[in-house]
């Protein structure tokens, strides 16, 4: 959502730049257009590769340490990505740790095959 709404923001910059420079606006309000479009670019970017990526950043994290690790922490360590994705996700999970029919998170009644919470997404 936000990969399209970057485009159509650059969209609309271009449109502003065209509209600017054929009203004999000063050179600040083309300026002023190149930098919209150019940050609409990048926005566009982001928001696409966090939608497309293996291993993203999110705003709304429902994972618990250990469980996936996180991007840019890694990047500030220093490990390369071949570090964490040597193993497959179901060698690192461990079992179910919490019985029972409710999700000891949230509350939510589970089935007992659920390994995660439907509600809230923890592993239990």
């Amino acid at each position: 959502m936000g990969g399209v709404a970057g485009i159509l923001v650059a969209v609309f910059g271009f449109v502003f730049i065209g509209i600017a420079g054929s009203a004999g606006a000063p050179p600040a309000f083309t300026l002023f257009g190149v930098l919209f479009v150019v940050l609409a670019i990048v926005a566009s970017g982001v928001s696409f590769y966090n939608a497309t990526a293996k291993n993203r950043m999110s705003s709304l994290d429902i994972t618990e340490d250990g469980e996936e690790p996180d991007p840019i922490a890694r990047v500030i360590r220093g490990e390369s990505k071949a570090d964490s994705d040597d193993q497959a996700p179901s060698a690192k999970r461990s079992p179910r740790q919490f019985k029972g029919d409710y999700c000891p998170y949230c509350g939510n009644p589970l089935e007992a095959d659920f390994d995660f919470c439907p509600k809230c997404g923890k592993d239990i």
